[in-house]
């Protein structure tokens, strides 16, 4: 207990800290897009080079990996007497998180931890900092545009990264009025469950979270039992209906399992909103890529890293790979932009020297100078860490190549099981759906 005390404690000196680090001009959001437009004109005024090279410098940076790269480019800036961090950075942190990053790539402007949708005049968790200093996202601009536009994220929709296209939060964690200080709701602030329905005309939403859209007590339709699926929302709303209201006179459906997701036309469908799991969406990386705008968010990807499961942070990659390749194959490359990025890292390292076709989940054929073998990837920090009376566990028995982790590994939350949802149906619904009026 006295440790979790110091851990809070701790947390908070670092946010109280953090927030002071901002410099006036980086709270304003036209410093940052002032930035933005000096280096895309500077990309537009390269002139190509078609000379022929005299000469070559060619060098190379033994063991420079990207870690090395970017504390270095941090110490040099540092060496200078300046911050340091150039690329990924929280206003506040020299770590970002999902809410600062999507803030940053969604909306042009970098602002603090923990906050999204909002410049960095905006602190954490203080309602009244939000006022006035919320950023719209290239969602919005393209909705205000005349184009169709979604969202698809296999974590709950409320998440950071999905909510920057559409929330203005001074915290990330208001996915509804329950998880909201009453200060907050006294000085006016609304959850991010409530923004999704009433910010954006949004076309299409696909995730999780339906526990945030629905009152206090309302039982899950697919776990009906567990307690922790229960609607959570304490203004006594249900989001989900007035979703539906707000769509009256058009054509919308909303679906939370595969049976009535098959029963959708999407050539006759206006507006969808699926929501295929109580906390956490669980079907593997639907996509889609249109004319029109459309975020979708390998997000469970994080949460396994969270967790220190690698198993299943990679198999969420690679599903994540499968979905963009289905992208790419169902648009034309003249005529759409693609973007593939992460938000941020986690600290996940190699170790050893496998041979050659060794399961990347599995161990280093070197053992330790405590003779006991350790795996090929690693965690810096995190839950995987164990000492027992001072020396590390013997793995040589364990099969550390199995996903048995894969499905079961947030159970703290409720259980998980894969919605029979494949990522070619998904897609073949939501095309149709983002092209509605011709855009």
């Amino acid at each position: 207990m006295e440790s979790t005390r110091r851990s809070f404690l701790a947390l908070f000196l670092l946010v109280v800290l953090g927030s002071s680090i901002a410099t006036v001009e980086e709270e304003n959001s036209e410093f940052w897009r002032s930035q933005a437009r000096k280096t895309l004109q500077a990309a537009l005024d390269r002139k190509l080079n078609t000379n022929v090279a005299k000469n070559i410098l060619f060098f190379l940076g033994d063991g420079m990996g990207l870690t090395t790269l970017t504390a270095a480019r941090i110490l040099k800036g540092q060496l200078e007497k300046q911050p340091g961090e150039e690329t990924t950075y929280s206003v506040d942190f020299q770590v970002a998180d999902s809410a600062a990053t999507a803030t940053a790539y969604l909306c042009g402007v970098k602002t603090n931890l923990n906050i999204v949708g909002v410049n960095a005049a905006g602190r954490n968790g203080v309602c009244r900092t939000q006022k006035g200093n919320e950023v719209t996202s290239i969602l919005k601009w393209a909705k205000d545009a005349g184009k169709s536009v979604g969202i698809v994220t296999t974590t709950r929709v409320q998440h950071a990264t999905p909510a920057g296209s559409y929330a203005h939060s001074a915290s990330r964690t208001w996915y509804s009025d329950a998880d909201m200080p009453d200060s907050a709701k006294t000085d006016g602030c609304t959850d991010i469950s409530f923004q999704l329905i009433n910010n954006t005309d949004i076309d299409v939403i696909i995730g999780g979270g339906r526990k945030y859209m629905t009152p206090t007590g309302t039982k899950d339709p697919e776990y009906p039992t567990d307690y922790f699926s229960n609607g959570k929302r304490k203004d006594g709303r249900d989001l989900i209906k007035e979703w539906q209201n707000l769509k009256t006179g058009k054509v919308a459906h909303y679906v939370w399992n595969k049976a009535d997701f098959d029963a959708v036309d999407p050539e006759t469908t206006d507006y969808l909103m699926g929501m295929f799991f109580s906390s956490f969406a669980v079907h593997h990386s639907p996509s889609c890529l249109t004319p029109s705008f459309l975020v979708f968010t390998g997000g469970r990807i994080d949460q396994a890293h969270h967790a220190g499961r690698a198993s299943m942070a990679l198999h969420e990659a690679v599903a994540f790979d499968r979905a963009i390749a289905k992208g790419l194959e169902l648009t034309q490359e003249h005529e759409t932009l693609t973007v593939v990025m992460a938000d941020h890292s986690q600290p996940l390292t190699f170790n050893g020297f496998p041979f050659r076709g060794n399961s990347i989940l599995g161990k280093s054929p070197l053992w330790a100078s405590d003779m006991l073998p350790y795996t090929t990837l690693m965690y810096g920090n995190g839950p995987g860490h164990k000492i027992v009376n001072g020396t590390r566990p013997d793995i040589r028995n364990v099969d550390t190549s199995k996903t048995q982790s894969l499905l079961r590994c947030f159970t703290e939350f409720t259980t998980l099981d894969l919605l029979p949802c494949s990522t070619q149906a998904l897609i073949s619904f939501i095309k149709p759906v983002l092209s509605v009026n011709g855009v």
